[in-house]
């Protein structure tokens, strides 16, 4: 909400929280925690709903949706696509939904956490499964693009393996690293620094939802957990035989340069229309490449 109105749009939201929904009228945002009343009025109003609600409340969301507002494009912002887009389905509003995943945020929740800057430079996905509505496609970028963010195009699927890698898999690891500290006793934590602090940042988030969004993506998780574990088995053997990390430091040094270079020089994505033959599997080709889209081809589609 903070993001899209400092864009210039007109926005109103739902939270079944009366704390968070006064806090946000105390600084003059339209809110309420009435959904009925709600979707009611962005079925009158045609709005783009968006769903920013934690996995396991989505399917409820949408049901309600769907029995008041099905006319209306759908997007939401929920860190996993393919469960989202199947609920969607479920529910009849396929033909209205264009999944949607910002990739920012903070360890921090609530009203209070939110920050009209958070998408400035952020990546968000916008999925390109097939059948997708060019029309609704179109809003959703917008509105990812009018936040400031850039637009990569995915697949559900695609999106969700890949997130299990940067997304889902740092968390575990966090909490992991976490542990580790804490049963070091009161000296470890006292002489942690800032690598523990980055390394653990994300275990500040509130379990709650970093269960909803790993456990929505298990399957693609466990394949990435079983990667770790082997990298981390050869890391041990190497130290106990050889007394040598050289080959974990030397592969991950590798892996990070290869990151900080492909942040420097992103391809751009241009002369995709959406709606024009083929558009969504070049939109897909174009994203698996890393390219990122930057601005919409024609006319505002707010």
């Amino acid at each position: 909400m903070r993001a899209a109105r400092a864009a210039g749009r007109e926005v109103f939201g739902y939270n079944r929280s009366s704390a968070a929904v006064e806090a946000a009228g105390a600084d003059g945002f339209d809110a309420s925690n009435d959904l009925a009343a709600t979707l009611d009025r962005a079925a009158r109003e045609q709005a783009l709903i968006v769903v920013a609600v934690p996995m396991p409340a989505v399917g409820g969301v949408l049901g309600e949706i769907a029995r008041r507002a099905p006319g209306c494009p759908v997007t939401d912002v929920v860190s996993v696509k393919g469960p989202v887009a199947a609920e969607a389905r479920a529910r009849g509003l396929d033909a209205r939904y264009v999944g949607g995943h910002p990739m920012a945020g903070t360890a921090e929740s609530g009203w209070a956490a939110g920050d009209a800057a958070l998408f400035e430079g952020a990546t968000w996905v916008v999925s390109v499964d097939e059948g997708r509505d060019p029309a609704v496609w179109r809003r959703v970028a917008a509105l990812a693009l009018d936040c400031g963010a850039v637009v990569v195009p995915a697949a559900s699927k695609e999106h969700d393996d890949a997130a299990a890698r940067i997304s889902h898999l740092p968390h575990v690891l966090a909490e992991s690293l976490a542990i580790a500290g804490a049963q070091g006793g009161a000296l470890a934590l006292a002489l942690a620094a800032g690598s523990f602090r980055d390394g653990t940042r994300v275990a500040g988030t509130a379990p709650a939802l970093v269960d909803a969004m790993c456990e929505a993506n298990s399957e693609a998780l466990l394949l990435v957990l079983d990667e770790v574990l082997g990298t981390l088995r050869e890391a041990r053997a190497a130290l106990a035989e050889h007394s040598s990390t050289s080959a974990l430091t030397a592969a991950g040094h590798a892996a990070r340069q290869e990151l900080e270079h492909r942040g420097a020089g992103r391809k751009v994505i241009e002369g995709i229309v959406p709606g024009e033959p083929g558009w969504l599997e070049a939109l897909r080709e174009a994203g698996r490449a890393g390219a990122v889209l930057v601005a919409l081809p024609g006319e505002d589609p707010r």
